[in-house]
């Protein structure tokens, strides 16, 4: 019994809202990085210029990029998450689906948490770096986090897919899953 993981403290009807909430809180954290970027681009450039400016520009796009990637991937994760509800649950109702595989959407949530908070650390790095109150491997490390926990939210969104939603669903998650690492690596380059 002990070495059994475990759950989340809430009961298991509540699994299913939860999932709603955190993918909903996941994308409002990606607006809002997006927003702070888009902030800190229209501070530099009245604060700053030639080559500074240039740096900053070229570091806070590839933020932007990589947010934006990020915003796609969980709105694409969601609908194939919704998918594979609508797919697995005959007659049981949503709760009751989430309830039954509840190791599942544990992992859902964990990874949308992941995500969230792995782009506000992505802002908050960018800005110390655009302010020179921060360093760039600080941006590199949560450009790596990002990384990670996309990865996670990718795997966890992979795991219930039935064999006939693979096939129509795959090839845009793979695009999302793809331009996500593609502007992950963008972000260190930068």
């Amino acid at each position: 019994q002990d070495l059994r993981p475990k759950s989340l403290d809430i009961k298991q009807e509540e699994l299913g809202d939860m999932v709603e909430k955190e993918m909903a809180s996941t994308s409002e954290a990606i607006e809002d990085a997006v927003r702070r970027i888009e902030e800190m681009m229209s501070q530099a450039r009245n604060e700053s210029s030639g080559v500074k400016l240039e740096v900053n520009e070229r570091i806070l796009n590839s933020c932007t990029d990589l947010m934006k990637a990020i915003r796609l991937l969980v709105l694409t994760s969601t609908n194939l998450q919704k998918e594979i509800v609508e797919s697995g649950r005959g007659a049981a109702t949503t709760q009751e689906f989430y309830a039954k595989n509840s190791r599942w959407t544990e992992g859902l949530i964990s990874a949308s948490k992941a995500v969230g908070w792995g782009a506000t650390q992505l802002v908050e790095s960018a800005d110390r770096v655009v302010l020179h109150t921060g360093k760039y491997e600080e941006l590199i490390v949560c450009s790596h986090e990002i990384a990670a926990s996309t990865a996670q939210l990718v795997a966890a969104s992979k795991v219930g897919v039935p064999a006939r939603l693979s096939a129509c669903n795959s090839s845009g998650f793979k695009e999302c899953c793809c331009s996500t690492g593609a502007f992950g690596q963008r972000c260190v380059a930068s």
